[in-house]
């Protein structure tokens, strides 16, 4: 049946979710059910049993077997309709949750990790663990509306001046909000201008006393 459905496939237009193909083995779904799968979300979803056996290549007992696995597996499910004449039709709305749950899984997983790595950093700078209370500050500026990225350049502003204190880095961020400082690019020019003021600042020339009017010729 395999072959079979290949073959359809490399013949016509078949849309293949992508999501369903990064994450069917983690469905604890094998390649022939993934290829099933793929002509069910294609074609009709009329339950006809002499077709599919007719275009997938398989006897009706292969079939039946099949769609029993994708059952149990939580992925397709057979149900008669309400209308008449009552026929078998194929769901695949049990799919389609596990598809959506599965993006929904990455996004939290990938904010997890990103909120574990601004935490990671602090006690990375501060060769320590972070203390309860720590962990509540950092989320509070988080919570605040300062970025990840704001917050990580305070720490490394604090730790090139030797402090490693919590309440240094309050400090910089409400001095950087006053500022307007908000991103790394604000940081940069904020940086860039203190520096050319440095330069712009010389020290000032001494007036020479000298009598120009009464200078007498020689």
């Amino acid at each position: 049946m395999t072959e079979k459905v290949l073959a359809i496939i490399e013949k016509g237009d078949y849309r293949i979710p992508f999501q369903l193909f990064k994450n069917y083995k983690n469905f604890e779904l094998t390649d022939k059910d993934l290829i099933f799968l793929i002509y069910l979300i294609n074609e009709d979803k009329t339950f006809d049993p002499k077709k599919m056996c007719s275009i997938l290549g398989c006897s009706q007992i292969e079939l039946l077997e099949e769609i029993d696995t994708l059952s149990s597996k939580g992925v397709l499910e057979l149900k008669l309709t309400d209308t008449q004449p009552r026929e078998e039709i194929i769901l695949l709305d049990s799919l389609y949750k596990k598809l959506v749950t599965s993006v929904v899984s990455l996004d939290s997983t990938s904010n997890e990790e990103e909120k574990k790595t601004i935490y990671d950093m602090f006690e990375q700078e501060f060769s320590r663990t972070l203390s309860p209370i720590e962990y509540e500050l950092i989320g509070g500026w988080l919570e605040a509306g300062y970025s990840e990225e704001i917050v990580s350049l305070a720490l490394k502003e604090a730790v090139y001046n030797g402090a490693t204190r919590l309440t240094y880095i309050d400090k910089i961020l409400y001095e950087w909000k006053k500022k307007g400082i908000q991103t790394k690019e604000d940081y940069e020019k904020d940086k860039m201008r203190f520096q050319n003021n440095k330069r712009e600042i010389k020290p000032k020339k001494e007036l020479l006393d000298y009598d120009w009017l009464n200078e007498k010729c020689g």
